[in-house]
């Protein structure tokens, strides 16, 4: 957190996927931490035979309602076009001690696999005012069931609590009250985020 803090000019607006805030790369001593705690402690626990790739950064929601992409206002799965050889888990490790900035919830698909493709691929194409409009929609964070998901359970987020989860799992970050994100890393939805793609075991 205070490695977070004194490098809060640092941070920089997400540009390579939708996540609707602001990241910060880590030191590689600390990549390399949990690329180990992983292998040591986690890796059995999923099916994962070997690690092949791993990345890490601390992250921040930030972004208001009213700002949200349509894609922000989805659930998703981490690297969905894996091929069946391989398989991706992501942790997630709090670093708020206000738990009402939300930890994260996990879903499972309301509609067929290929209305959820069509969804997807329309939040990502479409103009944000015509996919809001198409779909009956409003830019909001995603914290409960819907047409289209199932909200299947939720983790609180609670200060210096890490989860692993598979990352083809629906999850999205379960945010409550936008009100109160902000992007000072000593009172905003601060995250230490990563993911980990691995070999699945031999069948």
């Amino acid at each position: 957190m205070r490695f977070a803090a004194d490098n809060r000019a640092a941070f920089s607006r997400v540009d390579f996927n939708y996540y609707p805030g602001i990241f910060l790369s880590v030191p590689p001593s600390v990549a390399a931490a949990l690329a180990e705690f992983f292998n040591v402690h986690v890796r059995r626990r999923f099916d994962a035979r070997r690690m092949l790739q791993m990345h890490c950064r601390l992250s921040m929601v930030t972004l208001p309602p009213q700002d949200l992409h349509p894609t922000q206002c989805l659930c998703h799965r981490d690297q969905p076009l894996l091929d069946a050889g391989h398989s991706i888990q992501a942790c997630i490790l709090y670093l708020f001690r206000d738990a009402n900035l939300g930890g994260t919830s996990f879903y499972e698909p309301a509609r067929s696999e290929e209305e959820i493709r069509r969804l997807s691929i329309d939040a990502q194409q479409l103009a944000p005012a015509e996919f809001f409009s198409t779909y009956a929609m409003e830019p909001r964070y995603l914290g409960e069931s819907n047409q289209w998901f199932t909200h299947v359970g939720r983790v609180p987020a609670k200060w210096n609590r890490s989860i692993f989860f598979d990352g083809y799992t629906l999850h999205s970050g379960d945010i409550p009250q936008p009100q109160r994100l902000s992007a000072d890393p000593l009172t905003g939805r601060l995250t230490f985020n990563g993911f980990f793609t691995s070999r699945r075991h031999l069948r």
